[in-house]
Formats: C-alpha cells, sequence, structure tokens
C-alpha cells in the first residue's frame, strides 16, 4: 500500500513581487503539493479582503509592502484562525527579531527543503496562544532591545520577560530555561541558539551546560573549582576555559548598574 494522502492545506500568498510568487508557487506544486494556494494578493488592503474572504488555514505573508507591512495584514484581517509563515528578504538583524517571537519565518530566494520542514511543523505544532503575543515581541525586538522573548513549548508558546530568567541548561537538544517565580520551561533547541540571541542582554555561558543571567548573580566563589551563586541559590560551576570572560563580563555589568 502507498503512503496515505495528506490533508489538503489551504493557503494564501501575500507578496508584491511576482517573481517570489511564481517560485513559491512553484515549490509548492513540485515537493508539498497537498497545499493547495486559493489566492494572492499584492498589498495590504488586497491581503485583508482576501484572508476574510477565503478564512485560509495558512498565510505566506511577505514583510513589505507597498501599502504597509505584513504585520498590517494581522492586525487588520477580522478573520485570524491561520497560521503564518514569513517569507522575507530581512538580513540578520531581523532574523534575531523572528527568534525572538517564535514566529516562522523562510528566507528568500526559498530552499525547497526549508520549506517542507516549515509546512511539516504547521501540521505537527497547532498553537492556541495569541499571536499578537508574537507581533510585539517582533515589533519590540526589531525596533530595539527586547524585554520579552516567547518560549515555543509542549504546552503552546509562553511569552517570558526576560529579566525573570536566572539561568539556562543544556540538556542534550533540549534548553531548561529557570525562571525567578520558580517555574521552569522546556525548549526544544539546543543550548547555543540561546546563547547567540541572548549575548547583548547580560547573558554569559559560563560552561558548555550553562549559560546565566548576571542580574541574578549573587555571589562568585572563587577557587580550582570556581562557581557562582544565583538568586535562586542554585550553586553553577564556571568552567577554566570561560572563567577569565565570566568574571570581565560581571565586572562589566557591575559598572553598568
Amino acid at each position: 500500500m502507498g503512503a496515505p494522502m495528506k490533508e489538503t492545506i489551504h493557503a494564501v500568498i501575500v507578496d508584491d513581487e511576482e517573481k517570489s510568487v511564481k517560485a513559491l508557487n512553484n515549490l509548492l506544486e513540485k515537493y508539498v503539493q497537498h497545499v493547495n494556494v486559493d489566492g494572492v494578493a499584492n498589498c495590504v488592503k488586497d491581503a485583508v479582503s482576501l484572508i476574510d474572504d477565503i478564512k485560509p488555514e495558512l498565510v505566506f505573508l511577505d514583510i513589505n509592502m507597498p501599502d504597509g507591512i505584513g504585520f498590517d495584514v494581522l492586525e487588520q484581517v477580522s478573520f485570524k484562525d491561520f497560521e503564518v509563515i514569513f517569507v522575507t528578504a530581512y538580513e540578520s538583524y531581523a532574523l534575531k527579531a523572528f527568534e525572538f517571537s517564535a514566529i516562522h519565518y523562510l528566507l528568500k530566494p526559498i530552499n525547497y527543503l526549508e520549506l517542507q520542514k516549515a509546512i511539516s511543523r504547521f501540521e505537527s505544532i497547532k498553537v492556541d496562544s495569541p499571536f499578537e503575543d508574537q507581533i510585539s515581541v517582533f515589533r519590540e525586538t526589531f525596533n530595539d532591545k527586547p524585554s520579552k522573548i516567547i518560549l515555543p513549548t509542549s504546552d503552546g508558546l509562553n511569552m517570558v520577560d526576560i529579566d525573570t530568567i536566572i539561568r539556562c541548561e543544556a540538556d542534550s537538544n533540549y534548553t531548561l530555561f529557570f525562571l525567578a517565580d520558580g517555574s521552569r520551561e522546556i525548549v526544544s533547541k539546543s543550548l547555543n541558539n540561546f546563547d547567540k540571541l541572548l549575548a547583548d542582554l547580560n547573558f554569559i555561558r559560563v560552561h558548555n551546560k550553562h549559560l546565566i543571567n548576571l542580574r541574578h548573580v549573587k555571589k562568585y566563589i572563587k577557587g580550582k573549582t570556581g562557581y557562582v551563586i544565583m538568586n535562586d541559590e542554585e550553586h553553577v560551576y564556571v568552567s577554566d576555559s570561560k572563567r577569565k570572560t565570566f568574571l570581565e563580563s560581571l565586572k562589566n555589568y557591575a559598572k553598568s548598574l
């Protein structure tokens, strides 16, 4: 017997570049044939009308529009029961905002393997969390330093104040977040991902397994097996290779207060 037929996904594309629309359509027809494109819009106004009329399950949304930006579409539509995959040519400074907000995105020119991954993720993770939270975090991160991060967990999306993160701990390909209220969050991304993401926000890698928030360092204990005591009273070992960088970062942080 052959593989079971996948359920059709009804989608629309919102992009003002005709070449990009054609390229995405071709990739969908060739590699993700159960995604049906029910309509295309090339500006905010038409996109709002199209989405409210068709009521798709999935929207491929470009950020830059002739009459606004992709987020304007999300704020103006009446029908909101759909998932979004952003399609963007933005460089790294904007990609960081996508990571903080846990918003799905594809980089132009689109790679068919990344497209297949995005569709698989859409099919396996249906989130009920308000998309407004993600938009808010994206806008804040895009324009300035973020104060919040969206953590994708097994229960959905959790918006967390960055200042309340005491530390992060590696657990294989997962990362454990320890928060100031005593709670924990488990995210299926490696610690390396968050090390890069939080590097400019007073977080420092002190060990292969540990990333700590300098804001929550209570005390540093010297010695061959030096360690920090965090505000939650946990002891976190500082490896020899990272001790010098940690101490410099701690001094610089103290001076900035």
